[in-house]
């Protein structure tokens, strides 16, 4: 009998940059994917992994989701008629409902959008976005006590 390929939680893609401040400042509560207007020389730079989401953000402006921040080092093989400018603001691609969502979520009281993830779908470049609340400082110290614990615990079922 053939063994039956586990389904991935998450995006499933393969993952270019991550964004790990995120989930440790704030509390994600909805996740969407978007995908990216990029130029060819940005395409190339992902391509060999040279990508930031760190400093990123999202907003919304005139009905259209933008991305700022976010850092794409160009290469250095890149053609001399081009001027890359690595923290461009980018246009994401979103359907007008999922607009709509993210406009109402960030005009409630606390709540942002952030780069989660830049990923690989087939041969297109995705971004997981999310709306989250910003954490206290003892939010994230529980969050730490809470993820310990989960680590704990399975060493521990682990040695059974």
């Amino acid at each position: 009998m053939a063994k039956k390929n586990k389904k991935k939680k998450g995006h499933g893609g393969l993952t270019i940059a991550r964004n790990k401040i995120a989930r440790h400042d704030y509390f994600i509560e909805d996740t969407y994917e978007a995908g990216l207007v990029l130029e060819g020389w940005e395409v190339k730079s992902l391509r060999d992994g040279r990508a930031q989401l760190k400093e990123a953000y999202v907003f919304v402006k005139n009905g259209e989701v933008w991305m700022s921040g976010a850092q794409f080092t160009p290469l250095l093989s890149a053609s001399t008629h081009v001027n890359p400018i690595a923290t461009r603001i980018r246009k994401l691609l979103l359907h007008d409902y999922e607009i709509v969502k993210l406009r109402a979520a960030v005009e409630r009281k606390g709540y942002t959008i952030m780069p989660l993830a830049l990923y690989w779908k087939g041969n297109k470049v995705k971004l997981e976005i999310g709306v989250g609340k910003g954490k206290q400082a003892h939010d994230k110290r529980a969050s730490a006590k809470e993820k310990d614990w989960n680590r704990d615990k399975q060493r521990i079922l682990k040695g059974r």
